[in-house]
């Protein structure tokens, strides 16, 4: 395929067609390619708010698939894209492609392709890509960048998910669900861990593992590899890897507070997360930056503020400072104004949608969505919501409570994880298990939410009935009380229903159904 120069599009992609087009990743690729001047269309099952932006920026739409949908763009497109895991290859617009010779590619191809000619930052990692990947950008905007990117959540700053800069850099996330990171090379990967997941794709955690290990094989001779030393995952990777990636001068550098060093011998600790400190909604981190990353030989010591909770956001936050040093590849004589810059970018992040972000307030009862679906994340989500309500106390020494309510995500993943999952959510006051979002897999007989709900030692309520849930809710929380809407399914559209439920409780209004005891057995 044609090589690009960072603006221009290769003749094979001046005219696409999307398959989901309505997709985080899909259109975000669609906004790249429309700005590039490339000519889209697309399908989609709905419409959706992603669906309309595009449309006024000239894609052209079809909801619902058909082979007519191949017709909207004059003389046809020269590619049609579509992703491995959402669409089915039976799709009638991908079996009307093969029939008339044009050529299918996954998204992640073409991503490769818009990335070519242009200095890279990816983000890898089982947890914490978007965010590391989104504080990159802002970070890199607040050095005076305007780098092109593609990230798998909205900032909350620009309110979209990709753009085409104005520079040669290009940061996205290195997805490794189904191997496809593998598509790209890049300057500077930054790998924030690497723990058991996607077992239903790569059928064993030795094949996960391998991918991370061959990812870093991608890296370009005089690039930098980042890894975290507080993961044994991501810190046995630097372990495996360093001296390899050394002969071909790649640099490789670690970043937090050590904790397992000892597996990535040699592998210098380029910014040494010194303390973490919950403050009201976010929280400060003093970190020792070391060379390469600060200027000179002489180590300096910074405060991070972070608007979001949690040690986990500050220790993305140290991997987007250094991935943005790295690829900015700044001089030694202005490495130190390039890092106060950086710096200053992570205090104004504004969060990412679906990333501990405030849904609102409702008779003293707070709502927080998070897309946490693996038992790492639900416990750092949990972990940091803890903090937080510990940080601002209460009248008279007393607290608000943290309450769950979480979504499992795949049966495949509930049944490998169900114990993993009781533990995480035990760090909750209290529970509200709600039934499986299967998403792409069939239902595994004796596989519901019920798998986890009665594991938990929390107080917990398994809730099978969506609509009755923000009811369930609104009858179990109280003032102070903190509520997370966790998953990666359809709970996300629970927390304006949990408002509404807990303002109709505040005025008298409520439907009475409450959660009653909270022991396990459905309400």
């Amino acid at each position: 395929m044609s090589n690009t120069t960072g603006g221009e599009l290769p003749p094979e992609l001046s005219r696409v067609h999307m398959v989901g087009i309505g997709g985080a990743g899909m259109s975000g690729l669609a906004r790249i390619l429309l700005a590039r001047g490339g000519q889209v269309s697309g399908s989609d099952a709905k419409n959706s708010r992603a669906i309309l932006e595009l449309r006024t920026r000239g894609a052209r739409v079809q909801v619902g698939h058909d082979p007519s949908a191949l017709d909207q763009i004059p003389g046809g497109p020269s590619v049609v894209v579509t992703t491995h895991a959402a669409i089915p290859k039976t799709n009638p617009e991908l079996v009307a492609a093969r029939s008339r010779g044009i050529p299918i590619l996954l998204r992640p191809r073409v991503l490769a392709q818009l990335m070519e000619g242009q200095r890279t930052l990816l983000i890898a990692g089982t947890h914490g890509k978007t965010s590391t990947t989104s504080m990159s950008v802002v970070v890199l905007q607040h050095a005076g960048s305007d780098p092109s990117f593609a990230i798998g959540g909205e900032l909350n700053e620009s309110g979209t998910n990709a753009h085409h800069g104005g520079d040669p850099v290009f940061v996205a996330e290195a997805d490794e669900s189904d191997g496809s990171l593998l598509e790209y090379t890049a300057d500077v990967v930054a790998v924030t861990n690497i723990e058991s997941d996607h077992l239903d794709f790569f059928g064993s955690v030795e094949a996960y593992v391998q991918v991370f290990d061959d990812f870093t094989g991608h890296i370009r001779s005089g690039g930098t590899l980042i890894v975290c030393l507080d993961d044994p995952g991501s810190a046995a990777l630097a372990g495996r890897v360093s001296a390899t990636l050394a002969d071909r001068g790649v640099t490789v550098l670690g970043y937090g507070r050590g904790t397992h060093a000892d597996l990535a011998p040699g592998v210098p600790n380029a910014a040494t997360l010194l303390s973490w400190e919950a403050h009201g909604s976010g929280g400060a981190a003093r970190v020792r930056f070391d060379a390469p990353v600060a200027a000179g030989t002489t180590p300096v010591e910074r405060e991070l503020v972070l608007p979001l909770p949690g040690e986990h956001m500050a220790l993305n936050a140290i991997a987007a400072i250094i991935g943005a040093v790295r690829v900015t590849g700044a001089s030694e004589a202005r490495r130190a104004e390039t890092l106060d810059r950086i710096l200053t970018g992570i205090g104004a992040f504004g969060g990412v949608h679906r990333r501990f972000e405030y849904r609102g307030r409702r008779g003293g009862v707070e709502v927080i969505d998070d897309y946490a679906h693996h038992p790492t994340e639900v416990r750092s989500v949990l972990t940091a919501a803890q903090a937080m309500l510990a940080a601002r106390g209460g009248p008279d020494g007393t607290r608000g409570r943290v309450i769950a309510v979480f979504q499992p995500h795949l049966y495949s993943r509930t049944v490998e994880f169900a114990d993993e999952f009781a533990a995480a959510l035990d760090l909750a006051d209290a529970v509200v298990v709600a039934d499986v979002y299967g998403a792409r897999e069939e239902p595994i007989p004796g596989v519901s939410g019920r798998t986890i709900a009665d594991k938990l030692t929390s107080p917990a309520l398994f809730a099978p009935d969506l609509s009755r849930l923000a009811d369930q809710v609104a009858g179990l929380a109280r003032p102070g009380d903190v509520v997370l809407t966790l998953g990666a399914g359809d709970i996300t559209m629970q927390g304006p229903e949990i408002l509404a439920a807990l303002g109709a409780r505040e005025s008298g209004e409520g439907t009475g159904d409450h959660a009653g005891d909270l022991t396990g057995r459905v309400s």
